[in-house]
C-alpha cells in the first residue's frame, strides 16, 4: 500500500460461498455478533454468562456435527433424544494458546423397531463422514487453515 492509497476495505463482494458475521463492542469485555440474517449472539470474556470465543468454537464443532448427523439419521428415524458435548483442554505452550484433545460426543436414542435400527446402524459411518468431510467447522480446524487478522474499514 502506498502512502496515498486508501485504507483496505474488508467487505467482499457478496457471493454464495462467503460467510461472515459483524461484531460490535457493547460493554466492558462484551460484544455482540450479528449474522447476515439478523441473528444476534452475545460474546463475552468469561466474566459473565455470555459464551466466550473458545466456547463458541466448541459450540460450532458440536453444532456442525449435530446438524450433519441429524440430517442423515432422521432420514431413517427421528431421534428420540439427541445431545452432544464438545470439549477440549486449553493449553499455553511454545505454539501459544490453543485447544488440544478436541472431542465431540453424541448421546442419541432412536425408537424401537426397524426404522430406529436403521438409524442406529448409520451412526458410526456418519460420524466418520462428519469428521472426514462433512463438518465444515471440524474440517477447517483439522486442516489448520491460517487466519489473517487485519485492520481496515468494514463497509
Amino acid at each position: 500500500m502506498t502512502e496515498h492509497s486508501p485504507a483496505p476495505t474488508l467487505a467482499a463482494t457478496p457471493s454464495s460461498d462467503l460467510r461472515s458475521i459483524d461484531l460490535v463492542k457493547i460493554g466492558e469485555g462484551r460484544y455482540k455478533a450479528t449474522n447476515r440474517r439478523g441473528g444476534v449472539l452475545p460474546v463475552g470474556s468469561g466474566g459473565d454468562p455470555d459464551f466466550t470465543p473458545v466456547e463458541l468454537l466448541l459450540a460450532a464443532l458440536a453444532g456442525c456435527g449435530a446438524i450433519d448427523l441429524d440430517l442423515v439419521t432422521a432420514k431413517r428415524a427421528p431421534a428420540e433424544t439427541f445431545g452432544a458435548r464438545a470439549e477440549g483442554h486449553k493449553v499455553r505452550d511454545e505454539q501459544g494458546n490453543h485447544l488440544v484433545g478436541l472431542r465431540v460426543s453424541f448421546d442419541l436414542t432412536f425408537p424401537d423397531g426397524e426404522a430406529g435400527e436403521r438409524a442406529r446402524e448409520v451412526v458410526p459411518r456418519t460420524l466418520q463422514q462428519v469428521r472426514d468431510r462433512l463438518c465444515t467447522v471440524g474440517r477447517t480446524v483439522a486442516l489448520g487453515e491460517p487466519v489473517q487478522y487485519v485492520e481496515g474499514r468494514l463497509g
